[in-house]
């Protein structure tokens, strides 16, 4: 059973949301914005090579400013204890600390510790192969055959 949600924006911009178990994906259709775009999926500037998570970290941050957000207000922070195993487990010693790091540059003094181990976190592991991997792990047979992953 798919839960698929078709959003209209303002400006032409579309999104689909596809809602399954415990995670989702979504597409966005939309044509350059004037003055130029960036975030999570890049900057549609047509090279490819500046999209890479690491380099879109580089530009925006961890974190969307409160005045760039398209909803009205943040999810919550959330940091579990899986997330914190694999923290422990799969982020190497460089990476944690390269993470650390660039977290205490970007977030407030004030930041909370759960805003910081999830600032780690997604620093650590805001890569499309990691995403995939997850989705294959615990997404459903008939998700994965959804999303054409084979396995």
């Amino acid at each position: 059973k798919r839960h698929i949600v078709h959003i209209n924006l303002p400006m032409g911009i579309k999104m689909t949301v596809f809602r399954w178990t415990n995670y989702m994906d979504l597409t966005i259709e939309m044509q350059p914005l004037p003055g130029g775009q960036d975030g999570s999926c890049g900057n549609f500037n047509g090279d490819a090579t500046d999209d890479t998570t690491q380099a879109i970290f580089e530009r925006i941050g961890a974190r969307i400013g409160q005045g760039e957000m398209l909803f009205t207000q943040r999810a919550p922070i959330e940091f579990t204890k899986q997330m914190e195993e694999m923290l422990r487990n799969d982020c190497t010693a460089d990476d944690l600390i390269a993470s650390q790091q660039k977290c205490q540059k970007e977030l407030p003094q004030a930041a909370s510790t759960m805003m910081m181990n999830s600032c780690i976190y997604d620093q650590c592991f805001g890569k499309n192969e990691h995403a995939l991997r997850s989705a294959e792990v615990y997404s459903t047979a008939e998700e994965r055959a959804a999303l054409g992953i084979v396995g």
